[in-house]
């Protein structure tokens, strides 16, 4: 479903990915690790193309979006992405919010974006927030309504960069029970993140960069039980998993 291929990014002088190869199937949820400079975040907004990568090929659902003429508003549907911060419109509702995109960017009509939208909401145990604006809400439920403008568009695969890293630790659980709940309803996913107890329980595989580079990929099990590079197992000793 998602495919990168020999994949480098650098700014200025700074290589920051160096030849990622990473190739994620339909329905897994792929966890990516690793310390601070690693190329974690580099490496999603190059999948998205908010990053341009000097060289090397990504693919959504067998369509090369790095191509020169791809049409990137309408491969932007098929990939979601959730950041840190929650980008919500401060002056619109939860429910405009969701429904923004599904007018502007899908072109459908007022009526048919608010039934999407409130679908979407309530996907995240949203709808009787559906009138509240982004003040009147917690960060949790913020990034919630994040993920449901995202999810609103039907995308084939989703992208999460730290998503619960913003919030207060009481609220992580609600955001990470949404995850679940999109893997198991057979959402193609790859997840940033340091929540290590959520990777070790839900992820199909594990992904560990460093310096730019996969170390090594594997399990959770096998990754936090039996890792087999030494930077691998220094870096999990160092993390709260």
């Amino acid at each position: 479903m998602l495919q990168v291929v020999d994949l480098h990014m650098a700014f200025g002088t700074l290589e920051v990915l160096k030849g990622i190869n990473l190739a994620i199937a339909e329905r897994e949820l792929v966890f990516v690790i690793g310390p601070s400079g690693s190329g974690k975040s580099t490496l999603l907004r190059c999948c998205n193309r908010l990053e341009e990568p000097v060289k090397g090929q990504v693919f959504v659902d067998g369509t090369e979006i790095t191509a020169p003429k791809v049409n990137l508003n309408k491969f932007r549907q098929r990939i979601g992405m959730v950041f840190q911060s929650f980008n919500l419109y401060p002056h619109l509702s939860a429910l405009a919010n969701v429904s923004l995109a599904l007018r502007k960017v899908s072109k459908r009509s007022r009526a048919e974006a608010g039934e999407l939208a409130m679908a979407a909401l309530q996907r995240v145990g949203l709808v009787d927030k559906a009138q509240s604006y982004p003040n009147e809400l917690s960060g949790g439920q913020q990034q919630r309504v994040a993920i449901a403008r995202a999810l609103a568009l039907e995308p084939k695969v989703m992208l999460f960069d730290e998503p619960t890293s913003a919030l207060d630790p009481e609220l992580v659980g609600d955001v990470l029970n949404v995850m679940k709940d999109m893997k198991d309803a057979g959402m193609t996913m790859l997840v940033v993140s340091h929540e290590m107890r959520f990777a070790r329980n839900a992820a199909d595989r594990i992904v560990f960069m460093d310096q730019g580079v996969i170390v090594e990929e594997g399990a959770p099990k096998d990754m936090f039980g039996n890792a087999q590079h030494k930077r691998t197992r220094e870096f999990l000793q160092q993390v709260d998993h």
